[in-house]
């Protein structure tokens, strides 16, 4: 246009995010995109950053909004830092008692200015980190102000051990627990988010000291009441945390499960010994010295094979196994003494059996604390997207314990249900972890629930569920059957097909994640009707399905090239520089569209939701429909359409070769002559 000092000026999206165009994204640019002629980043950047050094109040906090506004780009951002405007924002925080609408517009721009990771959290003074602390150990502060402390704060931990150390000092668990309680939910979320990134950070010794407080403090009894049945539904993000506080609380047991028994400890001897007194007290009461060491030595072994022991006259040999180590020890131990009854009747009922038909209570129980550690994954790292977690685990003190004192007891049950001999032991340990896991997936909201859910599925139960799922997984083999599905097949499909068009029209709710934050802004996609246009667009928190007229942005099926799916996706390889993460990398797929270079990018928020979704661009692609959805779809499609057509073929056995076709007769005068019908 010929414009003088044409550097001035930029060209910024009228809509959305308000982005600046570059050199390097003008060929993003959608046809129907608005843009308006605005000032240049660096001119913006120039105006910004003496405006923020203002006298007048009113300039510098007008200043300060369009700061915060604009610096989630990331060309005006970096010529804002160029010129030194963190610099400026520092000093209107370390030096500011304002706690207004001017302080909040300031830690914004900070906020959405290190988002970019232009500048290291490092470099942060001690003044301006104490005064965002004071933000949150202050009470009469605005609670926007308050989250965006915690914010950065939560931002700050994990990146060295320093910042660490003074956040873990300045901002007490107690405080964050006071943050925990209010009202608001933001608020809430933000403390979670910052006492997460703490214990995540702590080495193991302070994680521990850190846990033991916040169960003083009984933060699981306020959880489950307050966060867990509040009248709110609970956030992903927040199912995210609790599932990370249960994780971290349960991998405290790892230390025990990894430490083998020693045989020369005299408290780990103590333990086991307990045991044995626990139950079989009465046997026992026979003073000490009217047997010999020899008889007594023997009396020991008997008793401690009644109790289940593989090596009956060094038990400790059967706990070297690690894991689970000693926290089988453990759970015998705390099973013995919270339940004395329960466990004198399970090892007497089995000492009076037959020695084939005996359940082994030691045996078991190391086997059930291995089972357990693997269903709860005690051990393994948090996963940075996983949600979940387990109602119950907030409703119950000393969860792990209580969960192995129900599993046992129900092992002893599946063991007489199976009329179980000791060869049968592994058998027994198959049923038994399937009877959990299967409880556990129902989700129960407390342990009393589930031991009633778990008790209620018994073997013949199990059985039965075994039986159903083998019918539903195997189909008849024979020749003409097997014809019969190759035919039904492609119809089968067109109806697959169809339905995963019609739910890209519905469309799906998508979360941005970006490189600090886990979760990010929210956005909706969906496929036009008549099945040519994707619209596009970001949507605010709350809103569940926009109508495709707000939905700004658009890409023409007729443009698509390519869909790339896990590591070949751009935004996965822009990470693999950092922690590589197996469970986003399971969810990503991009649209490769225009020219080569430019992609939409995915991140779906749910197994079944990706394999819909990269199906159905698939189809839009003319390309064959490759998710392992597809096939199970197509696998229970098949099989029903096949039960209905084989219906009345029922307890028929079908040969594997049609029968002959008989020879033509020798004349076919038979034949009806219909051209005489009429006379």
């Amino acid at each position: 246009w010929s414009l003088p000092n044409a550097e001035r000026y930029a060209l910024q999206y009228a809509d959305g995010r308000q982005t600046y165009i570059t050199e390097s994204n003008r060929r993003d640019i959608k046809n129907g995109s608005i843009l308006r002629l605005t000032t240049s980043p660096d001119q913006e950047a120039e105006r910004l950053y003496i405006g923020i050094q203002s006298k007048n109040v009113d300039v510098k906090t007008d200043s300060l909004k369009k700061l915060a506004s604009l610096s989630h780009d990331v060309t005006f951002a970096q010529e804002f830092i160029s010129r030194n405007g963190l610099k400026q924002i520092y000093s209107i925080v370390e030096e500011g008692n304002d706690t207004g609408e001017m302080l909040a517009h300031t830690l914004k721009a900070f906020t959405e200015l290190m988002e970019h990771d232009f500048v290291s959290w490092e470099n942060l003074s001690t003044v301006f980190i104490k005064k965002i602390v004071s933000y949150v150990n202050m009470n009469a502060v605005d609670a926007s102000i308050q989250q965006l402390s915690l914010s950065i704060l939560e931002n700050m931990v994990p990146t060295s051990r320093l910042l660490f150390e003074v956040v873990k000092k300045e901002v007490t668990l107690d405080r964050l627990l006071t943050h925990l309680q209010v009202t608001n939910a933001q608020l809430q979320l933000k403390a979670m988010a910052l006492l997460i990134a703490l214990l995540l950070s702590a080495p193991d010794t302070e994680r521990q000291e850190m846990m033991d407080y916040l169960r003083e403090k009984n933060i699981r009894q306020f959880i489950h009441k307050n966060i867990i049945h509040s009248p709110e539904p609970l956030g992903d993000e927040m199912a995210h945390y609790l599932y990370v506080l249960q994780s971290v609380s349960l991998n405290l047991c790892e230390h025990r499960m990894k430490m083998s028994m020693d045989p020369y400890s005299q408290e780990q001897r103590d333990l086991l010994q307990s045991l044995r007194q626990a139950a079989f007290e009465l046997e026992s009461e026979a003073p000490a010295g009217t047997f010999s060491t020899e008889r007594r030595r023997s009396l020991c072994a008997k008793e401690f094979r009644k109790l289940g022991f593989l090596n009956n006259s060094n038990p400790a040999e059967d706990l070297r196994r690690a894991p689970p180590g000693l926290l089988a020890l453990d759970n015998m131990v705390y099973f013995s003494r919270n339940t004395p009854n329960a466990y004198s009747r399970f090892i007497l009922e089995n000492s009076s059996r037959e020695d084939k038909h005996e359940c082994p209570f030691a045996r078991s129980s190391i086997q059930l604390t291995l089972i357990l550690c693997e269903i709860l994954h005690i051990g393994e790292p948090c996963s940075e997207t996983a949600q979940a977690f387990y109602p119950m685990f907030f409703g119950q003190d000393h969860f792990f314990e209580e969960l192995f004192c129900i599993c046992i007891q129900l092992v002893n049950k599946t063991w007489k249900e199976m009329r179980a001999t000791q060869e049968d032991f592994d058998k027994v340990m198959q049923v038994v972890r399937e009877q959990i896991t299967r409880t556990l997936s129902l989700k129960p909201t407390s342990l009393e629930l589930f031991k009633t859910r778990v008790n209620t599925l018994n073997y013949s139960e199990i059985l039965k569920l075994r039986q159903t799922e083998r019918l539903h997984q195997e189909e008849t083999l024979a020749v003409p059957v097997l014809e019969l599905r190759e035919k039904l097949k492609p119809e089968l499909l067109e109806l697959i097909r169809q339905q995963r068009l019609l739910h890209l029209c519905e469309g799906t709710l998508f979360r941005k994640i970006s490189s600090r934050r886990r979760q990010d802004k929210l956005w909706y996609c969906r496929l036009s009707p008549n099945h040519k246009v994707l619209h596009y667009g970001d949507v605010e928190e709350g809103v569940q399905s926009p109508p495709i007229e707000s939905l700004t942005e658009k890409i023409p099926v007729a443009d698509m090239k390519m869909l790339l799916v896990g590591k070949e996706c751009p935004h996965t390889k822009e990470k693999s520089s950092g922690k590589q993460n197996k469970d986003v990398l399971e969810l990503a797929f991009s649209i490769v569209h225009d020219v080569e270079e430019y992609c939409l990018n995915f991140i779906a928020p749910t197994r079944y939701e990706f394999c819909l979704w990269t199906d159905g661009l698939n189809v839009l692609l003319g390309k064959e429909m490759t998710s392992e959805r597809t096939q199970t779809d197509l696998d229970v499609l098949l099989s029903m359409e096949l039960k209905l057509r084989l219906l009345d073929l029922e307890n028929i056995s079908i040969p594997d070769n049609p029968p002959p076709i008989p020879k033509p007769p020798s004349n076919l005068n038979f034949c009806y002559d219909f051209s005489h019908a009429e006379q």
